[in-house]
């Protein structure tokens, strides 16, 4: 499926009705194509999910460098309302990787999200600790950090709501074991009724 930012759904797999519905970005440099977004993908469209993979139109555009955060949440709440328009009812969580998922979690409020999976979320610049992000996952809403223990953007701490994944020796790209990120999401969603 197409939208107006370049963003494509997968379909859902097996019988019966989808379960909820999950939107999913990418990072400021990236595609969703991005090995971790696709086996959270696979893995969720298996366990009866209606997943959708948004392009931010700065990617569509065919620029690498983002867009301010005012024009990425904007953008991102257009794809996400229309999303829900299409698939009312179902439970929605919202999430991506890395400034996908800073987008994810500033809006989560706003659209209504249910819960939010962050993938790679970059706690701070490298070697800027102190220039935390770490209040952006203070939503209130259920929250899977999914984070390498070798990631130069740092590794959140779990927080009330907030479960954090640790995966050894991965880092910011979460390539070495994308099928893991995957299982983990899935279990995540499993547990909170939003899979099969």
């Amino acid at each position: 499926m197409a939208g107006p930012s370049g963003g494509r759904a997968g379909k859902r797999a097996g019988d019966g009705a989808p379960i909820a519905l999950l939107v999913l970005g990418h990072g400021a440099g990236g595609s969703v194509d991005a090995l971790d977004l696709t086996a959270v993908h696979d893995a969720a469209v298996a366990a009866g999910l209606v997943v959708a993979l948004v392009t931010q139109p700065y990617r569509v555009a065919g620029r690498r460098a983002p867009a301010p955060a005012g024009h990425l949440d904007e953008a991102w709440r257009t794809v996400v309302d229309g999303l829900t328009e299409r698939f009312p009812g179902l439970p929605l969580i919202v999430g991506g990787r890395s400034s996908g998922a800073r987008v994810a979690c500033r809006t989560a409020g706003a659209v209504g999200a249910a819960g939010i999976v962050t993938l790679a979320f970059p706690l701070h610049p490298p070697g800027k600790p102190e220039r935390s992000r770490a209040e952006e996952l203070g939503t209130g809403l259920p929250t899977l950090v999914v984070n390498g223990s070798a990631d130069p953007f740092g590794v959140p701490d779990a927080a009330p709501g907030v479960e954090v994944v640790v995966l050894e020796g991965e880092r910011h790209d979460l390539r070495k074991a994308p099928e893991t990120v995957g299982l983990a999401v899935l279990g995540w969603l499993h547990a909170r009724g939003w899979a099969r």
